[in-house]
């Protein structure tokens, strides 16, 4: 009976045993996992991993603990996608130009300053005081009947980069229609062989090379009459004028790179009351075909040079200083009127962007014409403009000589931010009510549902539930 017995134990025996030693083999890490093996965790420690005691880390190698995990850096840059945009040096020269369509290689993208880390809206303190209807801007663009947007392009703001977005990269019933090998793209309203956009790369330069706003605000309506067939002449036709800023030293220096590489834009018009200036009212600064090569220091020391002061002379209303004539008023006034001008009217347009805050400019721009882009635009901070080093001299110099631009780029800055929080902020009333409202019709149809699902009147017994009650 003893001997039975014992062989009935010694078989558990060594299967435990042989299942101990494949453990250890198939599972070597349970040397520290079992070592704790029976111990209770803390209160408070369920769920959790103990954490070492000096002691243990100590012995431990340095290696092991480089090697936990932990949790990852935070992404640097954008992610990778769809490139929407060029940098804003990649603008065309005038037609002719040997240096036409010059791509700028050295620029890299870089993260948009403005876009905080943790998504929340960056803080922001105005300046100006703007008025409700100056900070919101909604166009109720129609497209399909008379209505005509306007892009009033000013050099080195980026202007080619956003005029390709406008017929290469907005969503539309009928996209435009560009051909390879052609700069202009046909933009035509849906249905119809009219356009809707008065742009270098839809009309080309019908109004002259880089018109201002002087120029057209008294060609366009012209040039579209033109162009529109004669039955439509009865209807109204709004034009929404459009444009884009820069940061004044950027602009100035990739203007001085632009005019060094061969550029003049010699044949723009610059008309103004009717006529073009004469040649002593704006006389040029280089004796040559083109001034090829000029250092900043000559390019600085030209006082009738267009490069200063160009943002805010190409967005006021010349007329009210004479146009070119110097002489038609003293200096002091004239600026004044001039930068006056310039505000306002860049106030009172349905649209203007930053070159230094893409994302933003895309943003605004599809909430005020409710129209969107196919590809998102791209930030680029390493141009052209950006590579050259000055110093601090040459910097204030370039102040100095566009200390208009200089105020309105401030005033127009501030009033984008501001137009930028007022709509973020309305459209998060407008989800959050639109949820609030989605909650609502939610619960009343649970509500109606629930009765007719029920079937029977409020306290009534079924018989399934009659027949437990029986069984019980």
């Amino acid at each position: 009976m003893d001997e039975r017995f014992n062989k009935w134990l010694l078989t558990p025996v060594l299967t435990l045993l042989f299942v101990v030693i494949m453990y250890q083999y198939v599972s070597p890490s349970c040397s520290s996992s079992c070592a704790n093996f029976g111990e209770q965790p803390r209160s408070g420690e369920t769920g959790q991993p103990a954490a070492p005691s000096p002691a243990r880390r100590a012995q431990a190698p340095l290696e092991d603990w480089e090697r936990r995990p932990q949790l990852p850096p935070p992404p640097r840059g954008p992610p990778e996608g769809p490139r929407g945009a060029a940098a804003p040096e990649d603008e065309d020269e005038e037609p002719g130009d040997p240096e036409e369509e010059e791509e700028a290689e050295e620029e890299e993208e870089e993260p948009d300053p403005e876009a905080p880390e943790n998504g929340s809206l960056p803080r922001f303190v105005p300046r100006f005081n703007f008025t409700l209807k100056d900070l919101t801007r909604f166009v109720d663009f129609n497209i399909k009947g008379r209505d005509v947007i306007v892009f009033l392009h000013i050099q080195k703001t980026g202007g080619t980069t956003f005029g390709r977005h406008l017929v290469k990269n907005i969503r539309l019933e009928q996209p435009c229609s560009c051909k390879a090998g052609q700069k202009k793209c046909t933009c035509h309203r849906p249905g119809k062989k009219e356009t809707w956009l008065f742009s270098r790369f839809s009309t080309g330069w019908s109004c002259g090379l880089h018109a201002d706003w002087t120029e057209l605000t008294n060609c366009v309506p012209a040039i579209m009459e033109k162009k529109d067939c004669p039955r439509n002449h009865s209807h109204t036709r709004n034009f929404y004028y459009i444009t884009m800023l820069r940061d004044p030293v950027s602009r100035y220096l990739s203007e001085w790179k632009h005019v060094q590489r061969g550029a003049t834009w010699k044949t723009s018009l610059h008309m103004c009351d009717g006529r073009s200036p004469t040649a002593d009212e704006l006389p040029t600064c280089y004796p040559g075909d083109d001034w090829s090569g000029v250092s900043l220091r000559e390019f600085t020391d030209c006082t009738y040079n267009l490069a200063n002061n160009r943002q805010v002379r190409m967005l006021a209303d010349l007329s009210l200083v004479g146009c070119y004539n110097l002489t038609f008023m003293n200096e002091s006034e004239r600026n004044a009127i001039l930068l006056q001008s310039a505000k306002s009217n860049l106030k009172n347009m349905a649209f203007f962007g930053l070159t230094e805050f893409q994302r933003k400019t895309q943003f605004l721009f599809e909430r005020t014409f409710n129209l969107r882009f196919i590809s998102p635009f791209t930030q680029f901070n390493i141009t052209r403009a950006s590579n050259v080093e000055i110093n601090e001299g040459a910097r204030q110099r370039i102040q100095d000589l566009n200390f208009l631009d200089v105020q309105l780029y401030e005033y127009a800055k501030d009033l984008f931010q501001q137009r930028y929080h007022r709509t973020k902020q309305l459209e998060h009333q407008r989800d959050r009510q639109k949820r609030r409202e989605e909650r609502r019709l939610q619960r009343e149809h649970r509500g109606h549902r629930w009765p007719q699902q029920d079937g029977n009147p409020e306290g009534a017994v079924t018989e399934d539930y009659n027949s437990q009650v029986v069984r019980w």
